[in-house]
């Protein structure tokens, strides 16, 4: 069983805020950029404490991220933030072009990512930007699960060198991974040990995944659970070694089957194990306004999805 020791609901978008305070008060180059957002991004403390690190651009996202570029010639590392529909399709030209391409060190902060949004409909409840951003040359694409691992998450992107996309969302959720955890970039987290199938997740749908591991257990079903907190890039090695082990995978995320978390293990798995995959996404469509829970449960992401798809992977083998 898998101890869920949850230490309060928070969402994933505080602890980029915290995480971000902390980062500058490391490091005197941190610097950060909002697209009048500063309530939404839990920017205030950093732009209170740091006022003269603190770059207002407004409703501009296209120049914050050329902004943002030309900060890192003079040492700067910014942090561009904004909603993750526009941190991506809005400004992928200035991305691709002036960031990703050129290897700046900018770190753009995407919140409000995914169907969890909620009420403010498929206009803004982007599910494509993973695929959109790991397609990109030289970008490092991460997606934590909870508060304290955006923190950290937020922390570690600050001190290591190149494009960075942090993606993070709007609903409070259980913050259950450790508050001192060690945040290292591209190495998968083997949060539980099994023998019969491997559970792949990442960002929201971690809770998710740990739920449905204990529902398993119970039905004799041993689930190895990896905590994929680095889309891009992958811990390919973590994912050859347990599929190794347990000869199926099943991965889950808060995006689009094309272009996700998804894609990328079948791509591992299809160049080195022979293994049956099966993926908890959304499945070609845009999203909708309404609860978070609510549209969880009608595009197929529950916990009850995670244990249906953990059985038909164990079925194929």
């Amino acid at each position: 069983m898998i101890e869920i020791n949850n230490t309060g609901n928070k969402d994933t978008r505080s602890g980029f805020g915290a995480g971000l305070v902390e980062a500058a008060r490391e490091n005197e180059n941190v610097v950060g950029l909002c697209a009048d957002l500063t309530g939404s991004l839990k920017m205030g403390d950093f732009a209170e404490e740091f006022p003269e690190r603190f770059f207002q651009s407004g409703i501009a996202e296209a120049n914050m991220m050329g902004v943002a570029a030309g900060l890192t010639i003079g040492g700067k590392i910014p942090f561009a933030a904004t909603f993750a529909n526009f941190a991506t399709g809005r400004v992928y030209d200035q991305v691709r072009q002036s960031i990703a391409y050129s290897q700046k060190n900018v770190k753009i902060a995407a919140s409000h990512a995914g169907i969890t949004l909620g009420e403010d409909g498929a206009t803004h409840q982007i599910m494509e930007d993973l695929g959109m951003m790991k397609m990109l040359p030289n970008m490092t694409v991460i997606n934590p699960a909870d508060y304290n691992q955006t923190k950290a998450a937020t922390k570690a992107v600050a001190k290591m060198e190149g494009p960075v996309y942090l993606r993070f969302g709007r609903p409070k959720v259980a913050n259950f991974t450790p508050e001192d955890q060690e945040f290292v970039i591209g190495k998968a987290v083997n949060m539980h040990e099994g023998s019969d199938v491997t559970i792949f997740a990442t960002g929201h749908m971690l809770l998710k995944a740990a739920e449905a591991v204990n529902l398993l257990e119970k039905e004799q079903i041993s689930v190895e659970l990896i905590n994929i907190h680095t889309i891009k890039p992958l811990d390919v090695d973590a994912v050859i070694a347990s599929v190794s082990k347990t000869k199926a995978a099943v991965t889950c995320e808060e995006h689009l089957m094309n272009g996700g978390l998804g894609e990328s293990i079948a791509q591992v798995l299809g160049r080195n194990i022979p293994a049956p995959l099966e993926m908890v996404a959304v499945d070609d469509t845009f999203g909708e306004s309404g609860k978070p829970e609510e549209l969880m449960k009608k595009y197929g992401l529950t916990t009850e999805n995670i244990v249906e798809a953990v059985k038909r992977a164990v079925s194929r083998k």
